[in-house]
């Protein structure tokens, strides 16, 4: 007989293959088609295993990774929030959290628990992990912009100090890679695929 347990966690797997058609601003690096969520996450895990000697401290890698996989889950329900949108904040909302209690919800109470829990600890971004997790999370869309001249940065118009003020962030994961985003930044503006106001 199949456990309960089980049919939750199948069930909650056929729940975050939506995660695949949440479309992203950003375009996949030299490219023109939007990414979608599922395909960023990936990405970031990635990223977080063969950049994880570059953080500030020693980190847990494998919880890295869980925050990278499972971050954007929620915008199945919330839908994803343009960092540079000018009408919604891109912060931890009500309704972000609402949509981490229903979808890990779905599986098993000690699974959730620790899945929502995990969440939390992302968003919050207190924690070595956490801050790594975020600078991957920041790092990525800084490669796709710049392969795309200027990308989202151009289409929308959003200023260096902007985009600058959004990355920063990056240098309490790693400054190793703040440093290296910090010159690509620098580079854009040279190419003038980033504008200074």
């Amino acid at each position: 007989m199949v456990s309960e347990d089980l049919l939750k966690q199948i069930n909650f797997i056929k729940e975050i293959d939506k995660l695949k058609y949440i479309q992203r601003k950003t375009k996949l690096i030299n490219s023109d088609r939007p990414e979608n969520d599922a395909e960023h996450s990936w990405h970031l895990a990635v990223m977080a295993i063969v950049l994880s000697a570059h953080a500030n401290s020693t980190v847990d890698i494998l919880k890295v990774i869980k925050m990278v996989l499972i971050h954007d889950i929620v915008e199945i329900d919330a839908g994803d929030t343009f960092i540079y949108d000018t009408a919604k904040d891109h912060t931890n909302t009500a309704e972000e959290f609402e949509a981490a209690k229903r979808i890990f919800g779905l599986l098993p109470a000690d699974q959730a628990a620790h899945f929502i829990a995990i969440w939390e600890e992302f968003e919050e971004g207190k924690t070595a992990e956490a801050k790594f997790a975020r600078t991957m999370d920041r790092l990525e869309p800084l490669l796709q912009n710049a392969s795309n001249q200027g990308g989202t940065w151009s289409e929308y118009q959003v200023p260096y100090q902007k985009v600058y003020e959004k990355k920063k962030i990056m240098k309490e994961g790693s400054e190793t890679i703040w440093e290296y985003a910090e010159q690509l930044l620098n580079e854009s503006v040279a190419k003038g695929i980033l504008k200074k106001e």
